[in-house]
């Protein structure tokens, strides 16, 4: 059985694939405990992994399943990797704090480390290669990530409810990524368009 928090279908609202239609598979619980964590992801299902694969299913349109959480790695073990590829057809990503080693098969790994936030100092980043690097900006050294094999890589302002750190939060994002070209922004488009 697998603790499940929600799945739904929704577009991606950050990094790489902002846009695409996909299937979430939200797990529930998570290994750290960062201080601006937005997600509520503690309440969860235990579900069956033909449970899991039938309600992907009925999402068939789309061409991209994200499992996340809280930290789906928690969870996600070959087994699972095998069925969903199998009997969804579906491309499989997944949004981990790389605190956790992963299965393979896994077709898209964005990776976004925690480490130096308060709560998410709590365990290390075991990865050190992946598709995409996602780091949540608050003005932190960028050369700590040198060390990570990516892909790609974008910086996301941390999300805050106060409009004056948000903003402040989205200006520095900004004057990171065009002191640092080799990074790029990454917005949080679902909040602008009001969807999950």
């Amino acid at each position: 059985m697998y603790r499940v928090n929600e799945i739904f279908h929704s577009l991606q609202g950050e990094g790489f694939h902002t846009g695409t239609a996909s299937v979430f598979v939200r797990f529930s619980g998570c290994n750290l405990r960062c201080a601006f964590c937005d997600t509520h992801h503690e309440a969860g299902t235990p579900m069956s992994l033909p449970q899991i694969v039938d309600e992907v299913n009925r999402y068939r349109s789309a061409p991209l399943l994200v499992l996340t959480g809280g930290e789906p790695a928690l969870w996600v073990d070959n087994e699972l990797i095998t069925a969903l590829k199998t009997f969804t057809g579906k491309r499989i990503a997944i949004e981990t704090n790389g605190t956790r080693p992963l299965p393979p098969g896994i077709d898209w790994v964005t990776l976004s480390p925690k480490g130096l936030f308060p709560g998410g100092d709590a365990q290390p980043c075991v990865l050190t290669r992946c598709d995409e690097l996602k780091v949540v900006y608050l003005g932190q050294d960028l050369a700590q990530y040198a060390g990570i094999d990516a892909r790609h890589r974008f910086l996301q302002p941390c999300y805050s409810t106060d409009p004056a750190e948000r903003k402040s939060n989205m200006a520095a994002t900004v004057a990171a990524v065009l002191a640092h070209p080799e990074w790029r922004l990454s917005l949080q488009t679902h909040r602008v368009l009001g969807i999950r």
